[in-house]
């Protein structure tokens, strides 16, 4: 059993930057790669970013790109999520996953989500 705990989530100022984190009970050596999702109210959940626990690889969705970075600390087993120029439609509720294999998601671990609030 993994536990997967996310914090850093707040209200910030458009422009502005937060830094992620989520933090696995222990290693998780199944998994393949870990990332974040985001829900807005009143949309789908969508993929944000991930980062593969073999090489650092990272992926990123388009709106994302050049303001956020995903990274990650295997001793610590945390993966980072440094939100730079956020913008509002950045709000939303975000999620970091494992996935066992690739873009096998739902087959792995899920935290609770932490609220991104982005003020214009």
């Amino acid at each position: 059993q993994v536990q997967l705990v996310e914090s850093g989530g707040g209200l910030v100022q458009a422009g502005g930057s937060l830094r992620l984190s989520c933090a696995a009970s222990r290693r998780t050596f199944s998994s393949y790669a870990m990332g974040w999702f985001r829900q807005a109210s009143g949309k789908e959940r969508e993929f944000v970013a991930a980062i593969m626990w073999s090489d650092g690889s990272t992926y990123y969705t388009d709106s994302v790109k050049g303001r956020f970075t995903i990274s990650r600390d295997n001793a610590k087993n945390t993966v980072y999520l440094q939100m730079d120029s956020l913008k509002p439609e950045d709000t939303a509720v975000y999620y970091c996953a494992t996935a066992p294999g690739g873009s096998k998601w739902l087959q792995g671990y899920w935290g609770q989500g932490t609220q991104v609030t982005v003020s214009s």
